[in-house]
């Protein structure tokens, strides 16, 4: 914890680079190479919320194969988890405390999220960042965008730049855990006619920190466009396609206590288990299954269309289909036959109720639509109208691969259908109201049907909702200013979203359905920027009705189980600075402190003394996973200020601490993960000479100090024989760990 405050005391100093401020001019110069969509779902420095930015220069020097959320880290009110305990494989984040599954996630302004589940899953198309040149997150409900409800964030890529010079680039890089990343990339640069193309193809290795937690990742992209002569009208096709194959590693570390013992330490469990324990596959002679897998292949095919018509208007049409399909590979131990629809077996005077088993859970899935958009930018106006279109067809099978008796060879033994429809249209504006005041003003009309054809363990379930949301944001910002090229910004606005509940929501409640979300996000800053001193700090109280909420359960596959809670709030303060007193020294910090309450709630642990389930009632409790410290900060040191032959040298320290995190809502310490305090060190070496453009070798130190700890759980409790026992689950992470990078740039 002193190292903690040592940190946040570093919100007096920053960097000119500082991902979490809205840099104004870098964001332009981004945006100028964006197409009219990415830029009708992205905000300006002159939007009155909060929003962070980086660009391809902050993302190639942490690009040594971790997944996507990595790179979000330093952001304010991140947290990142990850299954492998390195990162690699499955990992997610929360912003705010809120989960992958409220955060809207778009590819060059196209939805991403899963309709169905609503999360983004980063691990299907590996090494996205070699080819991503900016990215925007705007914290709260932000403004209008594709795709699942922004309600908690909404994260922007853009990945199909093109530069007009011809390039190649070769990256490698090699680290602990026999993590391997492979990158090749090149492009043609503007041809005759305006054609251009460029490729990449990636390849990414990990035996991961978790036992059997391996990573399999492959992804190509592949970008062709056009540019007419006289720049009004350009298309662009894009393709990115991703496959991986990832060792099971979603059930964590068991602990175990009675009756809320005071004396319980999960930690001490957790390294008696083992920290890269992980029981998945376990078979019933005591060795471990071989392919106890995730396998998932997904395509994005996407075509732009843009046109600049005159100096005001300009307009975007875009096509896109997402083709997902892929399994889970698992081994059963001792399943009914009843669970597969299946009689039990007779032998001689014997009745085999059970059997093992492997079996195949499968996805199969198209979603396609269409997205557009029109933008008029004259004087102190700037509108755009836009929306989406998508329609979202899905299959769910599963195969008994083989059992010990009693299942004929591929049993199927479910075929489902899923189908969603998504619509909505926007339109959002701009005014300089008077000299250096702005107005915001959007409005959003949402329609989504989702018909659910059954489930895997409830086919006769059918569920058909429709939802028409309206989302309105309004805001004002007041920009001043100041001499020596230092202005301010104060800004104010309040947005309400509306949320459909996922596919697991429907299946966990089958006696009543689940309601939809709606959120009322008020937000409130200062920004104050100069040539070298940032600071900043937004403040923010997101009121909630019917937020469904994790009761820290968790089904078979890994999803846990909501229920709607009528009264919860966020409520917060984000600060951010940044410091550059000299060329060769730059330091950052930022620090997000909040209150994440539920006003009233009832958790049900079952009772198996007596049957049914045990109700308690808390009030005023903090909301799962939500913790109220979230801090980070960097120093970044150029120990050679004379930069000679074109060599320059770079050491970054890096802090993020993690307040603690409640695995239920009932505020109970002894169910809950510890706070923890992480220290990394990067440095990066980069040089250019006669045949390369560019030379970079990047060597990464996490954990410096190898700190036991967990990013994420799940827990419940129940009565048997008198005794409430709390099973609690942990995903541990590794302790001092390394990757080094290479690229060469022609």
């Amino acid at each position: 914890m002193k190292r903690t405050l040592m940190f946040c005391g570093l919100l007096s100093a920053a960097s000119a680079s500082l991902m979490a401020q809205t840099d104004s001019s870098r964001l332009d110069s981004m945006q100028t190479l964006a197409p009219v969509e990415v830029r009708s779902t992205r905000l300006n420095e002159k939007s009155p919320f909060a929003v962070s930015n980086f660009n391809k220069k902050d993302i190639a020097k942490q690009n040594l194969g971790q997944n996507f959320p990595n790179l979000l880290n330093q952001i304010p009110s991140v947290v990142i988890s990850s299954d492998d305990g390195v990162g690699v494989g499955y990992s997610s984040f929360r912003v705010r405390g809120t989960d992958i599954a409220r955060t809207n996630v778009t590819f060059n302004g196209i939805p991403v999220n899963d309709p169905e589940s609503q999360g983004a899953f980063f691990v299907n198309f590996g090494d996205l960042a070699s080819s991503t040149s900016s990215v925007q997150l705007q914290r709260g409900v932000g403004s209008s965008t594709n795709g699942a409800g922004a309600f908690g964030a909404s994260l922007n890529i853009y990945n199909i730049e093109q530069s007009k010079e011809a390039f190649a680039t070769i990256s490698n890089a090699y680290g602990s855990f026999n993590t391997w990343k492979h990158t090749l990339q090149a492009g043609t640069g503007m041809l005759p006619g305006g054609l251009q193309f460029d490729v990449r193809l990636s390849k990414i290795n990990s035996s991961g920190y978790i036992q059997r937690s391996n990573s399999d990742l492959k992804s190509l992209q592949f970008i062709a466009g056009w540019t007419s002569k006289d720049a009004n009208t350009d298309i662009k096709f894009n393709l990115l396609t991703g496959k991986e194959k990832t060792g099971q590693a979603w059930n964590g570390i068991g602990t175990y206590h009675e009756n809320n013992d005071p004396a319980f330490d999960y930690s001490k469990q957790l390294d008696e288990a083992g920290r890269s324990t992980n029981t998945l596959g376990k078979m019933a002679d005591g060795t471990y299954y071989n392919d106890q897998t995730d396998n998932y292949q997904q395509d994005y095919y996407q075509l732009f269309l843009n046109h600049k018509f005159n100096p005001y208007w300009a307009a975007n049409l875009s096509f896109f289909l997402t083709r997902g399909r892929g399994y889970y590979n698992e081994y059963r131990g001792q399943d009914p036959f009843s669970d597969y629809g299946r009689a039990d077996v007779t032998i001689g005077d014997s009745v085999i109720t059970a059997t093992n088993l492997t079996r195949q859970l499968w996805l199969d899935n198209h979603y396609y639509g269409t997205v557009f958009s029109a933008n008029y930018n004259k004087n102190n106006t700037d509108l755009y109208i836009g929306g989406a279109y998508s329609q979202y067809d899905a299959k769910h099978y599963g195969f008994v691969k083989w059992a010990d008796v009693g299942f004929p060879l591929d049993y199927k033994w479910y075929d489902l259908t899923a189908f969603k429809n998504d619509m909505n249209v926007y339109a959002k504006l701009q005014q300089q109201l008077i000299t250096n005041f702005y107005g915001f003003l959007d409005l959003q009309l949402r329609q989504v049907n989702y018909k659910i054809n059954g489930f895997r363990k409830n086919p006769g379930l059918i569920s058909d909702n429709d939802y028409t949301f309206f989302n309105p944001k309004a805001g004002l910002s007041y920009i001043l200013r100041h001499e020596n090229t230092a202005q301010s910004k104060v800004y104010g606005s309040v947005a309400v979203a509306n949320k459909e509940p996922n596919r697991d929501d429907f299946e966990a409640n089958t006696t009543e359905a689940p309601k939809h979300e709606q959120l009322t996000d008020f937000e409130l800053g200062y920004q104050f920027t100069a040539k070298k001193f940032d600071a900043g700090v937004n403040g923010y109280y997101m009121k909630y009705k019917n937020q469904l909420i994790a009761t820290g359960k968790i089904n078979d596959v890994g999803a846990y189980a909501r229920t709607n809670v009528d009264n919860s709030y966020r409520a917060g303060v984000d600060l951010t600075a940044a410091f550059r007193p000299v060329d060769w020294l730059q330091a950052s910090a930022n620090a997000t402190l909040s209150r994440n309450k539920i006003k009233n709630i009832i958790q049900y642990n079952d009772d198996y003394d007596n049957g049914g389930q045990i109700a308690t009632t808390f009030t005023n409790t903090d909301i799962s996973f939500s913790p109220n410290t979230v801090a980070g900060a960097s120093v970044t040191f150029e120990p050679f200020t004379t930069v000679q032959n074109r060599q320059r040298f770079f050491i970054d320290l890096l802090e993020k601490y993690v307040g603690r995190q409640y695995l239920d809502n009932a505020q109970n310490k002894l169910r809950s993960i510890n706070p923890y305090a992480l220290t990394d060190a990067r440095l990066r070496y980069e040089l250019s000479t006669g045949t390369f453009k560019n030379i970079s070798i990047i060597l990464m130190v996490n954990n410096v100090f190898n700190k036991k700890y967990e990013n994420n759980g799940y827990t419940f409790s129940y009565l048997y024989d008198g005794v409430l026992a709390t099973e609690s689950y942990y995903f541990t992470q590794a302790g001092t760990n390394w990757n080094i990078g290479i690229n060469f740039g022609f």
